[in-house]
């Protein structure tokens, strides 16, 4: 039923070279869904793109900077001269720039707002629009966290971000409806990835205060974000989705 569904689809998603993102495309690609996978990085962008195309086929990589409103319009526009129409968008593309309250620079403040906010909101206003002119309907995804519902040490203003994220989920409800748009959000927990993994005491210190024993792997938040995308989520809009191995419920500090 999941691959029925997904099957004809075309889909954008951002910040997809590696990790999280990229699990979302291979997972679209593998039920049938066409994608355009973007990255910052061009080299990681082209060897993304190839890896998927030789397990499934139907991917084409865009490299740029998903923040930007330009880019992301070409992103749209490609995406339909390529597969002829744009059906998902999944806005994965963010960024964390750690540091105290009290010394947080106005310089980092934007940035971080710029990509996980602006990038977000700029992507599914464009896919909007196109979908609108397709009469198709669609879905748009964007990925929150879970420091989007706890406090997290030095994450004030990513996590403001991330709340941000679920209430314009919530609010597009009123402005999307109506043309047949599901907009939802994800909030991962603490997960492994490429990034993560720098970080040797990573799997073990959130394995000990995660209730399910380990860390989110990409392909828990994939599943979840193609169940949601898909037609068998039609009736559910304006919702987040936390994916954290059962961690807000009791919320250990992995700095204790």
């Amino acid at each position: 039923m999941l691959t029925a569904s997904l099957k004809q689809q075309v889909a954008i998603v951002t910040g997809a070279g590696q990790g999280i993102g990229f699990r979302i495309c291979q997972e679209l690609a593998k039920h049938g869904t066409a994608v355009l996978l973007n990255d910052i990085d061009e080299a990681l962008t082209a060897k993304a793109a190839a890896s998927i195309n030789e397990q499934y086929g139907s991917c084409i990589g865009l490299a740029g900077d998903a923040a930007d409103p330009h880019f992301i319009q070409q992103m749209v526009d490609m995406a339909v001269s390529e597969f002829g129409k744009l059906t998902v968008a999944i806005a994965n593309a963010g960024i964390t720039v750690f540091g105290d309250f009290l010394t947080y620079t106005p310089e980092n403040l934007q940035k971080v707002t710029q990509t996980n906010l602006g990038g977000s909101f700029f992507l599914a206003q464009a896919a909007a629009k196109q979908i609108i002119k397709q009469q198709s309907g669609g879905s748009i995804l964007f990925m929150s966290s879970v420091t989007g519902h706890q406090a997290h040490k030095n994450l004030a203003a990513y996590g403001m971000t991330k709340a941000a994220l679920e209430m314009l989920a919530r609010n597009l409800v009123i402005e999307l409806s109506a043309y047949g748009i599901s907009v939802n959000a994800l909030a991962p927990g603490a997960t492994l990835t490429e990034r993560t993994a720098e970080d040797r005491d990573y799997e073990k210190t959130w394995s000990a205060i995660t209730p399910m024993g380990r860390p989110a792997y990409p392909s828990d938040i994939a599943h979840a974000a193609l169940f949601l995308v898909s037609e068998n989520a039609r009736h559910i809009t304006g919702q987040c989705l936390v994916i954290d191995g059962g961690w807000t419920s009791i919320s250990p500090s992995p700095y204790d």
